[in-house]
């Protein structure tokens, strides 16, 4: 099973881990893409006006520039350690014991702007790109990676469970995942706490004692979570919100 969750915009700072090493990413296949955006957003953030303006920031935003420029030598973190914000603190990696990790590291991965995708453990250094992004002389993010990351996605064995936000489910369709829709009891979409919720569920999913391989096993994964998953569709689900 391989759950996608959405980046988020913060980061933690810092890293315990050596620079930036493609090779050593999972999904090496997107290395390539990956060496050239990451080339692209360094040397825009030589030019901090034009950097603020491409990537949506304000004045007070420079030091997301700086961490840019940063970008080859600043030390890493493992990614569900580097995002950060109300998805992540739900998530509580941090508060899992070593099994519990090592599960999350296999079964969780993050959608990025700039690596397509990072499982849990690849070490990762802070950065600012977002997936409506369009580059100077590359274009969009869209149209770079969905040739790209599409076909490794593809290869993933398993289920797959795509919680990703819309910007980033537009970087690469996955035509056989799994997809969750926070509601109400009465049906309604929940936008304040989706996020929330959907920590929540990946916690549940990345910590369950038998990694689910069936729809019917997600369901009961999160049911022994606390966490009501309802099937609206062959491969749609609808996470039942107490609020």
């Amino acid at each position: 099973m391989l759950v996608l969750l959405p980046p988020s915009e913060t980061k933690a700072p810092g890293g315990d881990g050596p620079p930036l090493r493609l090779d050593e990413l999972s999904f090496p296949e997107l290395n390539p893409l990956r060496r050239k955006l990451a080339d692209a957003v360094v040397d825009l953030a030589h030019d901090v006006p034009s950097s603020l303006d491409v990537l949506g920031l304000s004045r007070r935003q420079g030091d997301e520039v700086a961490r840019n420029a940063a970008l080859w030598s600043s030390p890493t973190l493992p990614a569900l350690e580097r995002y950060t914000g109300v998805l992540y603190d739900a998530l509580d990696y941090g508060g899992f014991g070593r099994a519990a990790r090592a599960k999350a590291d296999r079964r969780l991965a993050v959608a990025s702007a700039l690596f397509g995708i990072a499982r849990g453990d690849d070490r990762i250094p802070g950065y600012r790109l977002s997936g409506g992004t369009s580059l100077p002389a590359l274009g969009t993010l869209r149209s770079l990676w969905r040739p790209a990351l599409e076909p490794a996605l593809a290869e993933v064995d398993g289920l797959v469970v795509d919680l990703r936000s819309g910007a980033y489910a537009a970087l690469a369709r996955v035509p056989r995942a799994i997809t969750v829709r926070v509601v109400t009891a009465g049906g309604k979409t929940v936008s304040h706490f989706n996020k929330a919720y959907k920590g929540k569920l990946a916690a549940a999913l990345a910590t369950a004692s038998r990694e689910p391989s069936t729809v019917e096993g997600l369901i009961a994964a999160a049911e022994k979570a606390g966490i009501t998953l309802d099937r609206v569709g062959e491969q749609e689900l609808e996470l039942i919100t107490d609020r």
